[in-house]
């Protein structure tokens, strides 16, 4: 089975890197047509556009501010004539102890929120009614074992608004059915990122492999042919599932 994604208009959110960057670059190789969002580092965009080819469009916004978000999902709207896919990858895990004073700890978790979450739901909002009027769309979600499993104390807040990210998949696939939009949830385990990698370097690796029934880390690569397949249209009678890709660190 070929995944042909010719002409799809998708946008990859937190593409510049780790899984948003390898989901981009299947997404491109299958025939896409990918808008790919960054934050910050403009050299590991700039990376991604040239390995691709023809070239990913790239996209500048801050998840902080709310009026960035919106805006970006305008200015793809006009640079690929519409939207066929949104994919919500963008996310940060903020190292937070809870011996950290209350307003920094309270500031991670506000921050952590509309990062992960409300950036997401804001994406979403602007998505459905471009859905609504072409009868079709797909929206993927990627979130995390963290919203089933849980995370370390000091990572609550990232495992919280992951959470919420499931939930709101969900209440997106069941409103929204019978207008042509499907959702679908992605909840990897411990990724090989950058952003793995603080945990990784506090805790140990040994400890994140003995935790897995394979004999090695998840990479990001493992994870974008799964996007793919959901960003084709074959799995929409999956609408409102959960795709987990842990390597069987967590089975529920």
């Amino acid at each position: 089975m070929k995944i042909d994604l010719t002409n799809k208009r998708i946008l990859v959110t937190g593409a510049s890197r780790g899984i948003g960057k390898a989901i981009a670059l299947q997404l491109q190789q299958s025939g896409a047509r990918v808008a790919a969002h960054y934050q910050k580092n403009e050299q590991a965009a700039r990376s991604l556009a040239e390995a691709s080819d023809p070239e990913i469009h790239l996209f500048k916004a801050d998840f902080n501010q709310p009026i960035q978000v919106a805006q970006l999902f305008e200015e793809v709207l006009d640079s690929l004539g519409g939207l066929d896919v949104l994919i919500n990858n963008a996310g940060l895990a903020t190292y937070s102890p809870l011996a950290s004073p209350d307003p920094d700890w309270l500031g991670c978790w506000e921050h952590t929120l509309q990062v992960n979450l409300a950036s997401a739901a804001l994406l979403c909002k602007k998505a459905i009614p471009v859905f609504q009027k072409q009868q079709k769309g797909i929206i993927i979600n990627i979130s995390s074992r963290a919203a089933f499993r849980g995370d370390t104390p000091e990572y609550l807040a990232y495992a919280a608004s992951k959470g919420g990210l499931v939930s709101l998949t969900r209440s997106l696939a069941r409103a929204y059915g019978k207008e042509g939009i499907v959702a679908f949830n992605v909840a990897p385990g411990f990724v090989r990122t950058d952003m793995a990698q603080d945990f990784i370097d506090q805790y140990g690796e040994d400890r994140v492999v003995s935790d897995i029934a394979l004999d090695e880390l998840t990479q990001p690569e493992d994870v974008a042919p799964t996007i793919a397949f959901l960003a084709s249209g074959m799995a929409n009678h999956a609408t409102g599932a959960t795709i987990d890709i842990n390597a069987g660190s967590y089975v529920h």
